[in-house]
């Protein structure tokens, strides 16, 4: 190599950054591994998540919830419904439930909070385009799954992450239906101190809040099931609440060091400071010894398997450590970055008690 070449090489911050993960790394202690301290450094490493994830109001406004529409889809009754969640934020959401319940009034059902990631929001997982006309025939990487589980016996509620869909910005509005306000949005709070990705999650648990106060609902029978950026809200969600009490990763379980550090992801996968206290499965980990089902492509490009086989190997670890093996289960699947469902939906049905 000639010493210019050398010095380009040199010159590149490929080795600073690897130190910095290095150093950042090696003060990981997982809580898993600390004994009789482990619940105290539990209830501590949640609530540095929610402090990284920024400040979040301590006393909830009002939900004030309305329906906006109702369809019959045959199978299912389809509500879109608002309510209000955060400050001057409106969440829209599809709400699904079984014809049966509809006519019989059957008794109450176990809830299923589907959380879509990047595309036109919370109408490609309820089988719409983004016009809002019938697209059941033609799957995505979504495959409709909210539907998938509805079909089942789930109520499905679905909620629009803010900066997709109908919720993006007024400068976005007119734009392409797959565009997204999530740079202008994460870049913005980052200013003030806030992440999108915290604004993301409590409004996910006020999704919650609302699907305890549905009368087809069991409050105590509430999963969540989100694929990519929704897998991470789904993540940190269920890390936080206790409440959710069965959840699926689809599409988004990883090492931040193979993924969201190994090429370009939005900024909405960023929080500030969450490296420092743990890697991706230390706060995936929070969710034990709550069931958890990890399911992930073999030829996924956007979240690399081999990030995906290390996380796993990982949070097996950490259930096995807390005596909760069995609530840890997984599918590698022969696809793509996409919703496989192949084993997801009956652990959920199982997990729920449908």
């Amino acid at each position: 190599m000639s010493m210019e070449k050398e010095s380009l090489s040199l010159s590149r911050p490929n080795t600073f950054l690897d130190r910095l993960y290095s150093k950042n790394a090696s003060r990981h202690t997982s809580f898993f591994g600390m004994g009789g301290d482990r619940e105290q450094a539990k209830l501590q490493m949640r609530e540095k998540l929610q402090e990284l994830l920024g400040p979040l109001p301590g006393h909830p406004a009002d939900l004030n919830p309305v329906v906006l529409e109702t369809v019959d889809c045959g199978e299912y009754i389809r509500e879109r419904v608002a309510f209000s969640t955060y400050d001057d934020l409106t969440m829209l959401a599809y709400v699904l439930v079984p014809k049966e319940l509809e006519t019989t009034g059957s008794g109450k059902r176990p809830a299923v909070l589907a959380v879509h990631g990047h595309g036109f929001g919370s109408k490609e997982v309820v089988g719409l385009t983004a016009d809002g006309l019938d697209n059941t025939g033609n799957w995505n990487l979504y495959k409709h799954f909210s539907i998938s589980l509805v079909q089942m016996g789930f109520v499905v509620i679905a909620p629009e992450l803010l900066g997709f869909g109908d919720r993006r910005l007024e400068q976005d509005a007119q734009a392409d239906p797959t565009s997204n306000s999530c740079f202008r949005l994460a870049s913005s709070l980052m200013l003030m101190g806030q992440s999108l990705a915290g604004i993301r999650v409590y409004e996910l648990l006020r999704t919650l809040d609302y699907a305890q106060t549905r009368d087809e609902v069991d409050p105590h029978r509430i999963g969540c099931m989100g694929m990519s950026g929704g897998g991470m809200v789904t993540a940190l969600a269920s890390a936080i609440d206790e409440r959710i009490q069965a959840t699926v990763i689809s599409g988004y379980a990883n090492i931040f060091k193979a993924s969201i550090m190994d090429r370009n992801h939005c900024l909405d996968n960023y929080v500030s400071g969450l490296l420092q206290y743990g890697e991706m499965p230390d706060w995936i980990g929070l969710i034990a010894p709550r069931p958890l089902f990890v399911e992930s492509g073999t030829v996924d490009t956007v979240f690399p398997i081999k990030g995906s086989r290390e996380a796993i190997t990982r949070l097996q670890k950490v259930y096995e450590d807390v005596g909760a093996g069995s609530q840890f289960q997984y599918d590698i699947f022969e696809g793509k970055h996409e919703i496989s469902g192949a084993l997801s939906y009956d652990w959920l049905a199982s997990k729920l008690e449908l």
